[in-house]
């Protein structure tokens, strides 16, 4: 139902907006779904690390979900300024893509745990620097009074963490869509349905996610390669003999590296399962 929604909206765009408005949505609409599950696994691994209580995970990612969509049309509207005001803005955003495909694909490379040490994270830190913290949940409830004073629960710490990343992907993918379109309402729109459902979607996905071991990779090489598309319409625009790279040609290659990415991942988790039921772990007697 969540996909049937913008499939049909795509629908009606083309048809009433033309073909190429139309294919810049769908094209757009798949890099930010894509996107989205990278966005979804990072909310996993944080309501893993506080160890949110599953009747408490769907307020969490109500939170995490609409902190997104404000968070995106903020830079939405930044961005189309900028874009309107600067012909160097698609350079920018191309540069940061391209420094984001970096840091993902070096993070996918590394194969280390992506296990998150709540500690170490700048927001939690900054929290308990100036309010003191329960140790316990307390339902849904951000503070409570303990002790004579108020105290922060768990539950906002985790809120706040998950804001944090909102952040993030809102600079990369804002400017990723950006590079497929420059109709600001377009670049909501995908937005805005890419985060439709997402809630559901963690629920479905919970299990599948850790199976999808080269997700990084195929996001890295999204990225890469609308950070070059971007820097190439900048360069057009000052150069005409530079080529610009078609919206055709980008939906293409953008579901031929998911397709690809997906089934890597397949089979190496079946290569790994094989190898599991070969060589079952030797379990000692405890004495």
């Amino acid at each position: 139902f969540y996909v049937a929604i913008p499939v049909a909206f795509g629908f009606w765009v083309w048809t009433v907006h033309g073909g190429e408005r139309g294919l810049e949505y769908y094209t757009g609409y798949l890099v930010e779904k894509s996107l989205s599950v990278d966005n979804l696994f990072v909310f996993l691994l944080l309501l893993t690390a506080f160890a949110v209580p599953k009747e408490y995970q769907q307020r969490v990612l109500l939170i995490g979900v609409a902190g997104a969509l404000v968070l995106r049309g903020i830079f939405i509207a930044l961005g189309a300024q900028l874009i309107a005001a600067f012909s160097w803005a698609f350079l920018l955003f191309g540069v940061i893509l391209l420094l984001t495909a970096v840091k993902v694909l070096r993070d996918a490379l590394s194969h280390s745990d992506h296990a998150v040490d709540v500690t170490t994270l700048r927001s939690v830190r900054v929290l308990r620097r100036f309010w003191p913290v329960t140790e316990e949940y307390h339902g849904t409830r951000l503070s409570v009074r303990e002790n004579g004073r108020r105290a922060l629960t768990p539950m906002a710490l985790v809120v706040v963490a998950i804001l944090g990343t909102d952040v993030v992907f809102a600079i990369d993918s804002v400017p990723a869509v950006y590079g497929i379109t420059e109709d600001p309402y377009l670049v909501f729109a995908t937005n805005a349905f890419a985060l439709l459902g997402l809630r559901a979607l963690y629920f479905v996905l919970q299990g599948a996610l850790a199976s999808l071991a080269h997700l990084g990779h195929g996001l890295a090489a999204i990225l890469a390669f609308i950070g070059v598309k971007l820097v190439l319409h900048w360069a057009h625009d000052v150069w005409t003999w530079v080529p610009e790279v078609p919206t055709l040609l980008s939906l293409g290659v953008i579901v031929a590296i998911l397709a690809t990415v997906t089934t890597t991942s397949i089979l190496a988790r079946r290569r790994e399962e094989r190898r599991e039921r070969a060589n079952p772990p030797v379990e000692t007697a405890d004495r």
